[in-house]
């Protein structure tokens, strides 16, 4: 499935830009919401500057948050992201992203109760980028030890973004 060419998707229907939305990022109504004004915005000549734009207006969201006032547009983002290493993945991106983290589920479902009881509201998402799961177990374990909200959202923002830049080299663009 190919993407319709970035010059393109400021004027095509809404219906194309959620589903171009939903490919890069995930199916949210959050994501929808907020960064659909972002694509009507402007004419993008590649989708590394539509990312771009996505990632400054996320950062300006997350720049009013905080862990002892969290805004809930930001968390329903955050939260879009599958769990790693969850058993059920909505999106067949993430599943082929995730494919490298077979084996030990509990240890990696402990990892990610642990984090959310750390982090309330978000979930724990890195650009798997084909690194194996022990690889990613240490990286989560000390973003736990770290105990910093504001990074956390900044990593998971950044994150999403570097996932989003990936799908699109991946999917490539409609001719």
């Amino acid at each position: 499935m190919a993407l319709p060419q970035p010059q393109d998707l400021r004027v095509a229907d809404e219906a194309e830009q959620i589903k171009t939305l939903d490919l890069l990022f995930e199916p949210s109504p959050a994501i929808h919401s907020t960064l659909l004004p972002i694509v009507r915005d402007a004419e993008y000549t590649a989708y590394s500057e539509l990312i771009e734009a996505c990632r400054t207006r996320l950062a300006s969201l997350a720049s009013s948050n905080s862990s002892a006032n969290p805004d809930e547009t930001l968390l329903s983002i955050l939260g879009s992201h599958p769990r790693l290493g969850a058993k059920k993945v909505d999106s067949a991106q993430s599943a082929a992203e995730q494919a490298n983290l077979q084996g030990q589920g509990e240890e990696l479902a402990k990892l990610n109760k642990e984090y959310e009881e750390k982090f309330p509201g978000l979930r724990y998402v890195v650009f798997v980028n084909g690194r194996g799961r022990p690889e990613i177990m240490e990286n989560m374990k000390a973003r736990i030890s770290r105990g910093d909200f504001s990074k956390e959202v900044d990593e998971a923002l950044q994150a999403m973004c570097d996932i989003a830049n990936d799908r699109a080299s991946k999917l490539g663009v409609k001719p």
